[in-house]
């Protein structure tokens, strides 16, 4: 297990539930709209926001940020040490860097100090763009050695000033390098692994990479924080992270349909059905399975552990309980039938 850090009031790593995280793409200055985007994100459920902190007028737009955030914010820096200084002076939760890239070892001493002084953990952002020229020659590009590799040198940076509240990302768009990379990592040290396959793309492709490299390593049981990137509105991102938790197990914050793919025994038409239950289900958020099967021998066997469901007959279909039939109906009445027996759980 890892250890565990704080960032305001979310607990991250030492067994706490894996949290969701997004990032703002208003220009961070623009208070109004910041703040517009990331109420918009808590409402949808993310837990932690990051914002971009490229200059002096946005580190110093933290301290109104924070007073009208409903959730913890995390301020995103590269190359100037002294944008770290004045956020966390403005009180944000969390500094996510690259340590090699500020400076020199006075200037990391400098953040390391103001952070531990105000208990702000620090990320240290590792990503496959932007690795040090002496480790991509050394294992002749972005490899899961050379990601975490640059991790513990600059593990090693923080430690040296006694600073150990920290987060670890390891991030490129390949998803085996990515997965090796955590892998690799969890195997040498227990800070917390913030987890995310970057530059995923657009939704469509993005929230499979998504799927399969977070979600494959939260199953193995590594990671302890997440953002699902995507090149969309940044809700969408929020939306998809849920998804992949529910489908690993790990959240039942609401309903779960489960259907089959249809076979040459379907005699209803099966799919527009399981999509009209899976719209109507947004409504709910019940934590709940629910199935819509295609055959009434072997459907309610198939779909045992639902709480209800529809299995499929010739023109017709029955509703079913944890397994047990409960009614027989026709083909039109099955879905309305359905959601009223939904509504009596």
């Amino acid at each position: 297990m890892s250890r565990q850090i704080h960032v305001g009031t979310v607990a991250i790593g030492g067994g706490a539930p894996v949290s969701i995280q997004s990032m703002t793409n208003t220009p961070t200055h623009d208070v109004e709209a910041t703040l517009s985007q990331i109420r918009a994100l808590a409402a949808a459920g993310c837990e932690i926001v990051r914002v971009a902190v490229p200059d002096e007028p946005a580190a110093r737009a933290i301290g109104a940020l924070k007073a009208g955030s409903p959730v913890p914010l995390v301020a995103d820096i590269h190359f100037d040490y002294r944008l770290a200084l004045i956020a966390a002076e403005q009180g944000i939760d969390k500094i996510r860097i690259n340590p090699g890239n500020i400076g020199g070892a006075d200037r990391v001493e400098a953040v390391a100090k103001a952070c531990k002084e105000r208990n702000i953990p620090i990320r240290i952002g590792v990503n496959g763009g932007s690795l040090e020229k002496e480790l991509l020659s050394k294992y002749g590009g972005p490899t899961p050695e050379a990601l975490v590799e640059s991790a513990l040198g600059h593990i090693a940076l923080l430690e040296r000033y006694g600073f150990e509240d920290i987060c670890v990302s390891l991030k490129t768009s390949s998803v085996p390098t990515t997965m090796r990379a955590y892998q690799l990592m969890a195997q040498r040290y227990d800070y917390p692994l913030h987890l995310g396959v970057t530059e995923a793309g657009t939704p469509e492709m993005g929230i499979l990479k998504g799927a399969a490299g977070i979600g494959g390593l939260l199953a193995l049981g590594i990671g302890d924080t997440l953002r699902v990137t995507l090149t969309a509105d940044p809700v969408d991102e929020i939306a998809a992270a849920k998804k992949i938790l529910r489908a690993i197990g790990l959240r039942r914050d609401g309903p779960d349909l489960i259907a089959c793919p249809t076979c040459g025994r379907t005699r209803i038409d099966l799919i527009p059905m399981a999509c009209e239950v899976e719209r109507l289900l947004k409504g709910i958020d019940k934590p709940i399975t629910v199935a819509v099967m295609g055959c009434v021998v072997n459907g309610p066997g198939e779909a045992r552990h639902a709480d209800v469901g529809i299995a499929g007959g010739n023109g017709e279909g029955v509703l079913f309980r944890h397994g047990e039939i409960v009614a027989k109906l026709p083909e039109d009445r099955l879905v309305p039938e359905l959601m009223k027996l939904i509504e009596t759980l």
